[in-house]
């Protein structure tokens, strides 16, 4: 069955930056809408970066516009998100999702989901 993987979690000083990665097999991922999602400990989940198929509609939340940068590597068949000066209030699981319909993967609902990396910002 198709399957998500993420990567590139770490612990890392505030102002820092890291790289999440999330590969898919068995999906052609630059074909789905792809988010990543976030969710620390005692919270829900948040949407943080949302792309469209063909790289259309991305979107950031505002707590992350100007700081994370959602791309894709379609012959690697991955999506990254790129996160810069990083806060304390990033720290939480990063799980990416994709899904034939946008709204889906917006809504929180999409089909395929990721196991997760951990993100920690603490000096």
């Amino acid at each position: 069955q198709p399957q998500l993987v993420e990567s590139g979690g770490d612990l890392v000083q505030p102002g820092g930056s890291l790289r999440l990665s999330c590969v898919a097999s068995r999906l052609t991922l630059r074909q789905y809408a792809v988010g990543w999602f976030r969710q620390a400990p005692g919270k829900e989940r948040e949407g943080v970066a949302f792309i469209g198929s063909m790289s259309a509609n991305t979107v950031y939340a505002d707590s992350v516009k100007g700081r994370f940068t959602l791309s894709r590597d379609n012959p690697k068949n991955t999506v990254y998100l790129y996160m810069n000066n990083l806060k304390p209030e990033d720290t939480a699981v990063y799980y990416c999702a994709a899904d034939l319909t946008y709204r889906k993967v917006a809504s929180g609902v999409a089909d395929y989901w990721g196991q997760g990396t951990q993100v920690t910002v603490s000096s």
